[in-house]
């Protein structure tokens, strides 16, 4: 399911949307246009690699930028556009990593399930993905999650949580809950459960945590796995203008439609004020050129004082979710490495995941 799928959710006529399109197109065109003014050879790694970073950076900004300019009900369509296109060209990429995926719900959740096809999983993911609170789904997320089940050996279930405008705070956060307490339900033990997340994805792990214990009545995860998260919505650090001509976010981030109207610096939705004492291990990566850099540094810096194992690693020359825009780059695999090491360390201590936990997932009863 994308958003625009749910009944609650307006989209555009279909002209309009063809419209949309060609001018999109337009857009992209003008991005790849401009990628000789940029130097775009000039870099921290080999040519051909800063050529595709440049590539990308001015692809993915335009994009952005172009898609944050429409109409609610235009960007649905243009979303739900896109997703059919990656229910085409994502499930060859799925299965060659010998991964199968089921379009499934747990706790009430809709989402996509990734499982290792020659093992027996040994841990199980809840993937929250990222678009800002305000877009992108599963589908979309296919070829990264499937190399994060691949890698991890862990059953993987991207979450397709409600997102903002149309839901705005906290009901990502309270379908996030909803699946973890049905996975935990279902017999997955904390030991071996991972909460992780890109970007908006990111931010709302972390709110997962730090309202689990109180609000949520959730046990804490095993561990964090974070690329690039957002932290900080109040985007007041230098990095997010230092930085804002050489990341893909859009200069003018938008969040007002996320929070509408709660407090920005809360530590429910700005985890880099929150009280991280309770944090379970967390491994997390950025850009340097990124625009969320300052606020992630500062997270991290917070964790360790709190006693928090972290593993933190900051890519030089990197923009936002360089990861999962960029898996050819020899900085993301670093990082596909990484996380694997960290998933199997944290997990070591921990008593095996039970037979076929996997498949009552889908059957795990909604939280009360």
């Amino acid at each position: 399911m994308v958003m625009a799928d749910r009944p609650e959710v307006r989209t555009a006529a279909a002209p309009v949307v063809a419209i949309d399109t060609l001018l999109l197109a337009q857009q992209l065109g003008a991005a790849l246009a401009r990628v000789p003014f940029r130097r775009p050879l000039r870099g921290g790694s080999g040519p051909l690699a800063n050529l595709g970073a440049s590539v990308t950076r001015e692809v993915v900004r335009s994009f952005m930028g172009y898609c944050s300019s429409l109409p609610i009900a235009e960007f649905r369509s243009i979303e739900q556009l896109l997703d059919e296109l990656c229910k085409v060209v994502m499930p060859p990429v799925v299965h060659a990593r010998d991964v199968d995926h089921t379009i499934t719900t747990i706790g009430g959740v809709p989402g996509i399930l990734y499982v290792p096809r020659d093992a027996a999983p040994e841990g199980v993911v809840l993937y929250l993905h990222g678009g800002g609170y305000i877009g992108t789904s599963p589908t979309m997320y296919a070829f990264f999650t499937s190399r994060i089940c691949a890698r991890t050996r862990c059953a993987v279930f991207v979450a397709d949580y409600r997102l903002a405008p149309e839901f705005p705070f906290p009901a990502g956060l309270v379908d996030a809950a909803h699946v973890m307490s049905a996975m935990v339900g279902a017999g997955v033990p904390p030991g071996r459960l991972f909460v992780a997340g890109d970007s908006g994805g990111g931010g709302l792990a972390t709110s997962l945590v730090v309202a689990a214990p109180e609000d949520m009545h959730l046990v804490s995860p095993a561990g964090l796995v974070l690329f690039s998260p957002e932290v900080d919505l109040r985007l007041d650090e230098p990095s997010v203008t230092a930085n804002a001509e050489s990341d893909i976010l859009p200069w003018n981030i938008p969040t007002a439609s996320y929070l509408h109207g709660f407090d920005a610096s809360s530590g429910y939705v700005s985890a880099v004020d929150a009280d991280l004492s309770g944090f379970p291990p967390v491994a997390v990566s950025w850009g340097g050129d990124e625009m969320f850099r300052d606020p992630i540094r500062r997270f991290t810096r917070r964790l360790d004082v709190a006693g928090v194992p972290t593993h933190a690693h900051e890519v030089e020359g990197m923009f936002h979710v360089f990861q999962i825009l960029m898996p050819w780059a020899e900085a993301s695999r670093t990082i596909y490495d990484h996380v694997a090491t960290f998933v199997a360390r944290v997990m070591d201590d921990s008593p095996p995941l039970p037979d076929g936990v996997v498949d009552r997932l889908p059957g795990a009863p909604l939280p009360m």
